[in-house]
């Protein structure tokens, strides 16, 4: 699958945008591009094609063109991973989010929970 271009411009990053992440009131497009334009992918219109060079040489080497991470385990496996130590908890400290219920733990929303913890990392940092 091709990633697209996001057709509107995206919120700010601030916590209000990371608890939409979580709530699941910002849509899984634009949650992917806000992740994309963090890690440096920029799409070309005149082109229609993903520009990756301002991306790590880690992400730009798996996937050349921005990945979607909601759908994507191996995906957001590596945004986990990519999340140093100190801020794992983020989620928990800075917001006081809880998790999810028992019954909401589907794959799309604990996806949404780590890239929203991803979010936070990337802002403290």
């Amino acid at each position: 699958m091709t990633a697209s271009s996001p057709l509107s411009p995206l919120p700010p990053l601030n916590t209000d945008t990371i608890w939409g992440i979580l709530n699941d009131t910002i849509d899984d497009a634009t949650v992917n591009a806000i992740v994309w334009h963090c890690l440096g992918y920029q799409f070309n219109s005149t082109t229609n094609l993903w520009d990756s060079s301002a991306v790590a040489p880690e992400w730009r080497e798996a996937y050349p063109e921005p990945p979607n991470f909601i759908e994507s385990r191996p995906a957001t496996v590596k945004l986990t991973r990519s999340i140093p130590a100190e801020n794992k908890q983020l989620l928990k400290e800075r917001l006081g989010f809880k998790g999810y219920q028992v019954n909401e733990l589907v794959p799309r929303k604990t996806r949404r929970a780590t890239i929203a913890n991803w979010l936070l990392s990337y802002m403290q940092q």
